[in-house]
């Protein structure tokens, strides 16, 4: 009997050896027939895949990135040894001894389809995947025929004689697509881990490398389940290629799969800023480099500046909104057709902490008591206190079950799955904010509007709006230039000018009175508009003009008598820029937001330095910024500053345009000037009555630079603004700017540029 099994045996192994041979045969003939028309392989020698490009802050953080294909190349020593054994026991256990086609397994793979009547096993090694994965270098369709995969197993052979198995296993590592945008292992590591694949534990790799199968279907943001399972399945098959133990792999498997990044990225903290980086780099290299190559570009964005501004500007846009009263919820789940308990938003994917807004739905709303909300798995209570700003008296006023409603997290109980929130709505009003480094004229800090998402729009660049008051510090400028003083007699009264065609233009103040004579400087801070149209028509339209000019406003404006009170359009970063002059000694640096550009290799393409400009004479630099710190004081408009402004040097100036349509404030310290813009995007809709400058858009700067000052190191040594050697200092009377003895109680602080000051020969204070 034992005979008769072994000739059996025996003859079976003669029949297979047959069918391998004759096989073998076949496919040499084949091969050789299609191998002339292949491409050659040495194209691999200079595998240059496509990568990701990163945009990073002054400080080394990574605050956008650009890719067609989320990709970073990794080199052989630095992929995790248990990564490449699960990869390889997963994928092809015969890697190490196969030359690129594995035979047996065609063989095996071919019976098994032919048994079992359907696709049962795949038969491709590692190499050939490879292969098929650069289709587009080697000519390759996705179409699954006989001709497609004989050419395929042609380049892995061809892969296999010109280059080692480390180099294959290389790119086979960074090329292959492992979901959600993300190629390469290190790519998906940090996306599902937010870790280098060096840092992956033995259940995470496993996870990596069951992902190679099927991406779309086994990724953990699609299917934990699915994931799940065919991470065991790597982790069994590691055990029984001896790469770890059984014991290691029957630990593994019970350890559930915690992922720590999302499938969709969240919007860094600069999106606008990014945005314009973005134009740069596509203006300056083309598109196909900027997203195929891998540029690292280094921008003078400070991210604590940019947490600030977001914070200063988010909490005052809602401050501004809650102001104006509570607006019905758009959307009700309900009505959508989905049930409370089954609606999901993108935003409970992420964490969620005390102080940010989130998206809820309303569970219940009653009459009396508290309403129940529900965000993500946690439900939420909102008591009367939550939503007293609505001027609403119940929940049932303000929403109904199934509505999606904003909330700002006040307290979290995970234990319990509670959370404590209160009610906030989104803005409709837009706002902008903008800090430049006076030094260097880097960009700092840029918002561009409330929200990328809503509106990629640039309102700190892009939106030419009118300047209101904050023009008029350009008009006072020119006149210190031309031998006036802070103290020079200005005259508030009524005045009439002809405007053709039997017109008259008859300014008036915002307040609709007039005061008689009045110093310069009162009438920079308290932004009175007669003096400055008639300062404007003393000096000549077209004289003021050339110092906007200077100052860096590119639009011509025409040369009438109310672009002194900001009737002239411009943008957020011409003003801010603009006023970086006067703490700067009458320098102007450029503003600018791309420090260099280096290639994939660290070759440097671009570098950006700061590039003056000189604008106007330093002493006059000073002297308007002495009266600019008046605007924030308690005679000025800024007067909500005052405090601040007692504790550390500031300047800058309110504006506000007819119908308060726009409300402005630029101000600036020795180092850094910030300006803030609010208003909607339809020019003709007004913010409110009382929602002017020194109301709307100063305490969002104020908020801001609280901040600031307190990160600064030297909070308890200010900076101070540098007087050139020719400013003589007196103390002058605050009404009529007359001379009076040092120290006196409630007098100014008065600067002038020597030769002026009264007293001068040169002096003069005639009304004008």
């Amino acid at each position: 009997m034992a005979h008769v099994v072994i000739k059996v045996a025996r003859n079976a192994g003669i029949v297979a050896l047959f069918i391998v041979t004759a096989m073998l045969g076949i496919l040499s003939g084949v091969m050789f027939a299609y191998a002339g028309d292949l491409p050659q392989v040495s194209a691999l020698d200079n595998y240059s895949p496509s990568t990701i490009t990163r945009i990073y802050s002054s400080t080394a953080q990574v605050i956008g990135e650009f890719a067609t294909q989320r990709r970073v190349v990794v080199g052989y020593d630095d992929i995790n040894p248990l990564l490449r054994q699960a990869i390889i026991a997963t994928e092809d256990a015969e890697f190490d001894r196969h030359f690129g086609v594995n035979i047996w397994r065609i063989f095996v793979a071919a019976v098994t389809d032919l048994v079992e009547r359907r696709r049962a096993q795949g038969a491709s090694t590692l190499t050939q995947q490879l292969a098929r994965n650069l289709k587009e270098q080697f000519g390759l369709t996705n179409e699954k025929s006989f001709e497609r995969k004989i050419r395929e197993m042609i380049l892995a052979i061809q892969i296999e004689k010109r280059y080692t198995k480390k180099e294959i296993f290389t790119i086979y590592c960074n090329q292959m697509y492992l979901g959600h945008g993300a190629y390469g292992v290190e790519a998906a590591s940090r996306l599902y881990f937010q870790k280098s694949n060096t840092q992956l534990t033995l259940e995470e790799a496993a996870l990596v490398a069951g992902i190679f199968q099927t991406p779309e279907r086994q990724s953990p943001f699609v299917d934990m389940k699915r994931a799940t399972n065919r991470r065991n399945i790597v982790l069994q098959r590691m055990a029984e290629e001896r790469y770890i133990t059984q014991a290691q792999a029957d630990a593994a498997k019970q350890k559930p799969i915690v992922t720590r990044g999302q499938p969709n990225q969240p919007p860094g903290i600069a999106p606008h800023f990014v945005e314009e980086v973005r134009k740069h780099v596509e203006r300056q290299y083309g598109a196909k480099v900027l997203y195929e190559n891998g540029l690292s570009v280094t921008t003078t964005l400070d991210p604590k500046l940019q947490e600030m501004a977001n914070r200063a500007l988010e909490h005052g846009l809602r401050a501004y909104d809650k102001r104006h009263g509570w607006r019905r919820p758009l959307r009700n789940v309900l009505a959508e057709k989905h049930t409370i308990d089954g609606f999901k938003d993108e935003r409970w994917n992420r964490p969620m902490a005390v102080g940010d807004v989130v998206p809820a739905v309303v569970v219940t709303a009653p009459k009396t008591g508290s309403a129940r909300l529900r965000v993500g798995a946690l439900h939420a209570d909102l008591d009367r206190p939550g939503y007293t700003w609505t001027r609403r008296t119940s929940a049932a006023d303000l929403f109904k079950p199934g509505d999606i409603v904003d909330v700002a997290i006040a307290k979290i109980d995970a234990p319990n799955g509670a959370a404590t929130v209160t009610l906030e709505q989104a803005p409709l009003a837009e706002g902008a904010i903008l800090a430049i480094d006076n030094h260097t004229g880097q960009i700092k800090a840029m918002i561009g509007g409330w929200s990328f998402g809503r509106s990629k729009f640039n309102r700190a660049i892009q939106a030419y709006r009118q300047l209101g008051s904050t023009f008029k510090p350009i008009v006072y400028t020119a006149a210190i230039d031309r031998g006036f003083t802070p103290s020079s007699i200005l005259m508030d009264g009524p005045v009439s000018y002809s405007a053709g065609n039997g017109q008259t233009y008859s300014p008036h103040n915002y307040d609709h009175k007039f005061l008689g004579p009045i110093t310069l400087r009162y009438a920079l801070e308290e932004s009175r508009n007669i003096p400055a149209i008639k300062m404007m028509d003393t000096l000549g339209p077209k004289a003021v003009l050339d110092y906007a000019k200077r100052f860096g406003f590119e639009e011509n404006f025409p040369p009438y008598l109310p672009i002194a009170l900001g009737a002239g359009d411009a943008t957020l970063l011409d003003i801010t820029s603009a006023y970086t002059t006067f703490p700067n000694q009458g320098v102007r640096m450029k503003p600018f937001l791309v420090l260099n550009v280096k290639d994939r290799d660290g070759n440097l393409l671009e570098e950006n330095r700061a590039e003056p400009n000189d604008v106007i004479r330093a002493d006059t630099a000073y002297v308007m910024t002495n009266m600019l710190r008046g605007v924030l004081s308690l005679r000025g408009t800024g007067a909500k500053a005052a405090a601040m402004a007692s504790q550390w040097p500031l300047a800058g100036k309110t504006g506000t345009v007819d119908d308060n349509t726009d409300a402005w404030f630029v101000g600036f310290d020795p180092d850094i000037t910030v300006g803030v813009w609010l208003g909607f995007d339809d020019k003709r809709k007004s913010l409110g009555a009382a929602e002017q400058g020194a109301f709307a858009a100063l305490p969002i700067w104020m908020d801001f630079m609280k901040a600031y000052i307190g990160g600064r190191p030297d909070t308890d040594d200010p900076p101070e603004f540098q007087a050139p050697g020719n400013i003589v200092f007196l103390a002058t009377d605050k009404g009529n700017g007359s001379v009076l003895p040092a120290a006196t109680a409630g007098s100014i602080h008065e600067a002038f540029i020597s030769g002026t000051q009264p007293g001068a020969a040169s002096f003069s204070r005639q009304p004008q």
